[in-house]
C-alpha cells in the first residue's frame, strides 16, 4: 500500500516534488483555509501531513485519523498542535527552528522601529495628501531608538537575535525577562540583563514580544501590565495573538496609557479586533514575521525533510532534523 501525505497549503514546486519522490501527495494549490471538518475529510488515509498554524490539529481530528504518524508543521510555534494528544497516539511532531530566526529578528527590529518613529501612520497622511507644512516641532515626533531601552519578553533564540541588534547595533540597554535565565555566555553574546517581569514592564522604552503562546502565557500583557510601562512606550508583537490581550491594548493605546504598538499577530486572526484598526497609533501587518522568499522555502524544505524521516524514508528514515517530541513510537 503506497505511503500517502497532504500538504495543507500552497507550498513550493519543487518542495512538493521531493515529497513525490517517496509519497502519493495531494496538497492545497488554492491556498484555501479548510474548515475542521474539511481537514478531516482530507486526512483519511494520509500517513503524514505538512501543517501550517492554521489548522488545529486535537484529539478529535487525530481520532477521527488513526493512520496518521507524522505532523509537520511549517514554522517555529506549535501551538495548533496538542503535542500531549500526538504523543498518546503515538503520532510524530515537528516544526522548523532556527531557519527562520535571524529574517524574523530583522523584521521584529523592523516593526519596532515602524513604531517608534510613526512611519505607517505619516505615510498615510501624505496620502492623504496632509503634508501641507514643514517644521513644526511636534510633526510626527516619534520616540528615539538608539540609546534608548529595549526590553524583551520571552529570550529563544529570536529574542536573543532581536537582542544583539539592539545592543551592538543601536548602541541600546537591552533588559529581558524569561521563564529560565539565560546563561552567562548568552548572555553576554546578547548585550543583556535579566530583570523580573514588572521591571521589565517599568523601565523599557520599547517592549517586544518573542514568547511562544501556552496556556500559561495566554494574556501575559493585559490592562495590568500596560498600566506599568512608560507613556512614552511601545509595545511590538511579534510571538502569537493571545499573549497580548488585544482589547485592552486598543484600551490603551486610545487613552495614552502607552505611545503605540506594532502587531503581527492577533487573536483570533484573520480577525484583528477593530478597535486596534480605527487607531492611528498601531502599526498592522499580517503575520509575515518570517516572509523571505529564502527563509520560507528553507521553512518548507525542513518541513518536507521531517515529513520524510518522520515516515521512514530517506537517510534520515526515522530520526527527523527537529522533533518536537522526539522518542515518540507508534502505537
Amino acid at each position: 500500500m503506497s505511503t500517502a501525505v497532504l500538504a495543507t497549503r500552497a507550498t513550493f514546486a519543487d518542495v512538493l516534488d521531493r515529497l513525490r519522490e517517496h509519497f502519493v501527495v495531494e496538497h492545497n494549490p488554492t491556498d484555501a483555509v479548510w474548515s475542521p471538518a474539511e481537514l478531516i475529510r482530507r486526512l483519511q488515509g494520509k500517513h503524514g501531513v505538512m501543517s501550517t498554524g492554521s489548522e488545529r490539529f486535537d484529539a478529535a481530528v487525530l481520532d477521527a485519523c488513526p493512520q496518521l504518524r507524522a505532523v509537520c508543521n511549517v514554522g517555529v510555534g506549535y501551538n495548533n498542535i496538542d503535542v500531549e494528544a500526538c504523543s498518546a497516539r503515538g503520532v510524530i511532531v515537528t516544526n522548523t527552528p532556527d531557519v527562520l530566526t535571524e529574517t524574523t529578528a530583522d523584521f521584529g527590529f523592523a516593526l519596532m522601529m515602524a513604531t517608534a518613529r510613526r512611519i505607517t501612520e505619516s505615510e498615510r497622511a501624505v496620502r492623504r495628501g496632509e503634508w501641507t507644512r514643514t517644521g513644526i516641532h511636534d510633526h510626527f515626533a516619534g520616540s528615539d531608538v538608539h540609546g534608548a531601552t529595549l526590553g524583551i519578553l520571552g529570550m529563544g533564540r529570536i529574542g536573543q537575535a532581536i537582542a544583539r541588534r539592539g545592543s551592538a547595533g543601536f548602541g541600546m540597554r537591552v533588559i529581558y525577562h524569561n521563564r529560565t535565565r539565560l546563561a552567562p555566555a548568552l548572555e553576554a553574546a546578547a548585550g543583556a540583563s535579566y530583570v523580573d517581569k514588572a521591571t521589565l514592564l517599568r523601565q523599557a522604552d520599547h517592549l517586544v514580544l518573542v514568547l511562544p503562546y501556552t496556556p500559561a502565557s495566554h494574556h501575559a500583557i493585559g490592562a495590568a501590565e500596560l498600566a506599568l510601562m512608560k507613556q512614552s512606550a511601545t509595545l511590538t508583537n511579534i510571538a502569537r495573538g493571545g499573549i497580548v490581550d488585544d482589547a485592552a491594548l486598543a484600551a490603551a493605546l486610545r487613552a495614552g496609557t502607552i505611545a503605540a504598538a506594532g502587531l503581527d499577530v492577533f487573536e483570533g486572526e484573520p480577525a484583528i479586533h477593530p478597535a486596534l484598526l480605527d487607531l492611528p497609533n498601531v502599526v498592522i501587518t499580517p503575520h509575515i514575521g518570517s516572509a523571505t522568499l529564502r527563509t520560507r522555502r528553507a521553512m518548507a524544505a525542513l518541513a518536507a525533510d521531517n515529513l520524510v524521516a518522520a515516515l521512514g524514508r530517506g537517510p534520515d528514515a526515522g530520526h527527523p532534523p527537529t522533533p518536537v517530541n522526539p522518542g515518540v513510537e507508534r502505537r
